[in-house]
């Protein structure tokens, strides 16, 4: 059988980051820059107040006291915005509002709790050292600076410096949109009523979440059963929305398996048993014109979500620029013994945690495929490597967080 470190290489061999497009910065989020961005301006512009109190010359207040504090006229306000050219003379303050220009001559700002809030004049009770509550111009980016390298992700921190450097638009890698479909006669959507043996489809709400967690942009449809036609007419209805395409079910060894029967034909989509528990069965390829490739995953829901954490979560992560391989693993210490089939690398779920000696794994209790409630109780993987068969407790294994 193939090992997962071949089927990983193989895929993200094949995929490729997508092709950069200008985006507005509302649709940003999640993309990954292709590009550097500079600042064409000093940030902040221009001097300005931390603070609402008021602007003076430092020398007027220095020897303000509680005991023997200093009086002295208010000229005007300053609001953030004031766009007028101001100034103070030696002797008056200026009544300044955070983010308010530091009008000519003052060198200090005075917080409004240092006095009486006075208006028409103010009694100051302390001292400010000159360049107390000031913000200066380009203390915090000299226009010319690099302030994104081309391959950062855009979060919420990177949108606001984008925005704060007067980017409308930026060039990036977008985030793939990805289909999701099921296959299976026996599936029936939730909150419609059961027949006889029939279950109702998760795979898909399982897949989307997962695309999205991803990074990804996830389009969930329909299932549909187990004709190849019907399945290759969805399929092919779809590719002109998708970046990439995930299906699970329909990839086994025995009759019925749709996605199987309507791909292999193609020659560009291989079905393979990979060296794994769950999920031995995996399928990958590149489809159409624009090469857009399909992850058909095993439609148990256990192997199917393994699998993406293995092999669809990293493709997404290259098809958005981001550097790609196999996931990081931490060291955790068992708390039970594990049992894993020789000749296979095992994913088994468990639960991470901290102990006062270190970081802990229990596995779930219900290892088998098919066994989702023991899933969603789980919030790790545990490897065990393909030439052992078993670990007795308080074994350090390598663990995947999910």
């Amino acid at each position: 059988m193939k090992t997962v470190d071949a089927h990983l290489a193989e895929i993200l061999g094949a995929v490729r980051p997508l092709d950069p497009i200008e985006l507005d910065l509302e649709e940003a989020l999640g993309s990954t820059l292709a590009e550097d961005v500079t600042s064409p301006v000093a940030l902040p512009p221009f001097d300005n107040s931390a603070m609402d109190g008021y602007a003076v010359y430092a020398g007027d207040v220095a020897g303000a006291t509680g005991d023997d504090p200093v009086v002295l006229p208010v000229t005007v306000d300053v609001a953030a915005g004031d766009t007028a050219s101001r100034a103070v003379e030696r002797g008056s303050v200026t009544r300044i509002m955070t983010g308010a220009p530091v009008p000519e001559g003052a060198d200090a700002v005075v917080p409004v709790e240092w006095t009486d809030g006075g208006t028409v004049k103010v009694t100051i009770s302390r001292p400010a050292a000159p360049g107390n509550a000031i913000r200066r111009s380009g203390e915090d980016v000299q226009a010319g600076d690099l302030v994104l390298a081309a391959g950062t992700m855009i979060g919420p921190p990177q949108l606001g410096i984008l925005a704060g450097v007067g980017r409308r638009t930026v060039l990036a890698h977008p985030r793939p949109r990805v289909v999701v479909l099921s296959t299976g006669a026996e599936l029936v959507e939730p909150g419609r009523p059961l027949g006889h043996g029939q279950i109702w489809e998760s795979n898909s709400f399982t897949m989307v979440a997962a695309v999205q967690q991803a990074g990804g942009v996830a389009f969930r449809r329909s299932a549909v059963g187990d004709d190849p036609d019907e399945f290759f007419a969805t399929l092919h209805g779809l590719l002109d929305e998708a970046d990439a395409v995930i299906t699970t079910g329909g990839i086994s060894m025995g009759a019925y398996e749709p996605v199987k029967e309507a791909l292999s034909p193609l020659g560009t989509v291989k079905f393979e048993k990979v060296a794994m528990q769950p999920g031995m069965p995996q399928g990958f390829g590149l489809l159409g014109d624009r090469q857009v490739p399909i992850f058909t995953l095993p439609g148990n829901p256990v192997s199917s979500y393994v699998s993406f954490v293995l092999y669809v979560k990293p493709a997404l992560a290259r098809m958005r620029g981001v550097p790609a391989g196999p996931l990081a693993t931490v060291t955790a210490t068992t708390t039970a013994a594990v049992r894993s089939p020789a000749g296979r690398r095992s994913f088994l779920r468990g639960v991470l945690s901290t102990a006062s000696g270190g970081a802990v794994v229990t596995p779930v209790h219900g290892q088998g495929s098919h066994q989702l409630a023991a899933l969603a109780g789980a919030n790790a993987l545990i490897v065990v490597p393909e030439d052992v068969t078993g670990l007795p407790e308080g074994t350090v294994v390598e663990v995947i967080p999910l």
